[in-house]
């Protein structure tokens, strides 16, 4: 199934260490490219993360944000440093002393002193399990949003194969009626000039210019590279690189009918081509 480059995919879940958000955002890119921005606490999942996004997604840049926020510890469960704190009061009481002043530490300044107070050493093994677990309800979220916008990329694809296969049938049926307006454009331009020319000589003229104006190669090629085009939809795999070097083939073979061309109808037809070609090549540089 056809998948866009372009998605975003949101979960979050809590318990009683808190509560984690992962938010995965995927834009185009010609490669796989991870952007991490992981909570501190949890920054050591990281080789876990491209594991589990590189099996899963294949081109694009995904920028990939996990928030941790955690419970917040009870009074009770705060762990406080006696000796240190005591020794946090001796000391301003010492050097209120020295400097004959009185010191007026408050039980909040003692606290705030660093390594005074700590939580608990918090285990982040269920943290880490919980995480991935999200991860890869994430990443079910990011794809069935690439695959749905894929869908209708598809959609759009499919009926300009649909556009351009017309053009070329049309072309085919207006190939004989271009040479004949050739021949009697001649023919006209010789009676004006009161020319007599040897018949064969024109005919030859003719099969001459026929032969230089011949695009049934280019027409054949045109079916060709939409036949795959429509095959290559129906793949079950990243398809984008394939689609876009099919859109310079084709893009090809229109330039060479518009190079071809001996009027307007022809040269019409290659405008047209291009320019739904255009818009497959665009719309192509968001599939994976």
């Amino acid at each position: 199934m056809l998948k866009s480059m372009t998605a975003f995919g949101r979960r979050e879940t809590s318990g009683d260490w808190g509560q984690l958000i992962w938010e995965l955002r995927a834009v185009n890119h010609r490669y796989l490219e991870i952007a991490p921005r992981l909570a501190d606490e949890l920054r050591a999942l990281e080789p876990a993360l491209r594991e589990r996004v590189g099996k899963r997604l294949k081109r694009g840049k995904i920028e990939c944000v996990l928030r941790f926020r955690p419970q917040q510890a009870a009074a009770s469960e705060l762990q406080i440093d006696q000796p240190l704190a005591e020794a946090v009061i001796q000391a301003a009481q010492n050097l209120g002393q020295k400097m004959r002043v009185h010191a007026h530490a408050s039980p909040l300044d003692i606290l705030a002193w660093p390594g005074v107070v700590s939580e608990p050493e918090r285990d982040l093994g269920p943290i880490r399990e919980a995480a991935l677990t999200l991860l890869e309800e994430t990443l079910d979220d990011l794809i069935a949003n690439r695959e749905r916008e894929g869908a209708q990329i598809a959609h759009l694809l499919t009926e300009r194969c649909d556009a351009i296969a017309a053009i070329v049938a049309a072309q085919r049926e207006h190939r004989p009626s271009v040479l004949l307006r050739l021949r009697e454009k001649w023919q006209a331009r010789l009676d004006e000039l009161s020319a007599e020319i040897d018949p064969q000589r024109l005919e030859q003229e003719l099969a001459f210019a026929a032969q230089k104006l011949d695009v049934d190669e280019e027409l054949d090629r045109l079916d060709a590279h939409v036949a795959e085009a429509r095959s290559v939809l129906e793949r079950r795999e990243p398809v984008g690189r394939r689609l876009d070097f099919l859109m310079q083939e084709l893009n090809r073979e229109a330039n060479t009918l518009g190079s071809k061309s001996a009027d307007i109808d022809t040269t019409n037809a290659s405008v047209e081509l291009k320019v739904l070609i255009e818009q497959m090549r665009e719309q192509v540089q968001n599939i994976e």
